[in-house]
């Protein structure tokens, strides 16, 4: 069978795209191939003067912007500044297996970059969205577990690697009750999922399960992980669609649709988890 590749982009002239978390790794191989086939990618990132030195020589038009997705502030900041149609919006950033602290709002620092910060900007833009928005999830979303009483791991006692799990099947969930309420809405603009399986980034090499380091052999180089990414973001997929690699347990490959996971599909739980993040984070979506 064929391979899909980056060469396989479609002309994306005349198109924007917000690509959230791109100043290195996937998010930035994604901006530099979107760019490439002619789109207008506005990267949103921490640290602009990174984010420029990053681009800089690369062909393409980009447009640097500060974005913290873990600052809600932050986050509604760059909403509020947006201005015309927004073709395709790239939930990329992300953080995983890291120490518990706090944001400047009380959230769980995880959480809120992986999945509350996603929820908050995604529900800010819609209205501008007239393709399709990805979201960077993770295979290990099949091992999560979602307490809708403690979304925000203040009773339980933390644990860097069961929140990531439960950040990345909060995201599924999250594209599952999006594309339901789209499709009630009668828009066309979809909702899709993409995991680059387990990419040797910066994110996951300095997890304590050390899987990158040591099982070289199941991981995806980090182009190859941006493929589902782009593959996601440009190819005419259902709405709701997982987009992974090919391979063995969706842990590396080419891009391919596959599927969720159960909990993933729980259409009940997925408008509880709608109503408990607008609790949690004040009502920014119905």
């Amino acid at each position: 069978m064929t391979k899909w590749t980056a060469n396989e982009l479609p002309d994306l002239t005349g198109r924007t795209v917000v690509v959230t978390g791109a100043g290195r790794g996937l998010g930035l191989i994604t901006a530099r191939e979107l760019a490439r086939a002619g789109a207008h990618v506005v990267l949103g990132v921490r640290d602009t003067g990174k984010a420029r030195r990053a681009v800089a020589g690369l062909p393409g038009i980009f447009d640097i912007r500060s974005l913290d997705v873990s600052d809600l502030k932050s986050v509604r900041a760059f909403a509020d500044s947006w201005s015309g149609d927004l073709d395709i919006l790239i939930n990329n950033a992300g953080v995983m297996d890291i120490p518990a602290a706090r944001t400047a709002d009380g959230l769980d620092l995880q959480t809120v970059t992986n999945y509350t910060g996603p929820f908050v900007l995604t529900n800010l833009l819609l209205e501008y969205v007239t393709d399709r928005v990805v979201h960077v999830t993770s295979q290990l979303h099949r091992q999560g577990k979602i307490d809708l009483t403690d979304l925000d791991w203040r009773r339980r006692k933390y644990n860097g690697m069961r929140a990531y799990e439960a950040s990345k099947l909060a995201v599924v969930l999250f594209s599952l009750e999006l594309q339901s309420q789209l499709t009630a809405a009668g828009s066309r603009v979809r909702s899709v999922l993409a995991s680059p399986g387990i990419a040797r980034t910066a994110l996951a090499a300095h997890s304590r399960s050390n899987v990158v380091n040591r099982f070289t052999f199941l991981t995806n180089d980090p182009e190859r992980g941006a493929l589902s990414v782009l593959y996601a973001a440009t190819q005419d997929v259902p709405g709701n669609s997982y987009v992974g690699p090919d391979g063995l347990g969706g842990l590396r490959g080419y891009p391919a649709v596959r599927r969720q996971g159960k909990a993933g599909l729980d259409q009940v739980m997925a408008g509880r988890l709608w109503d408990a993040t607008n609790e949690l984070v004040g009502a920014v979506a119905s």
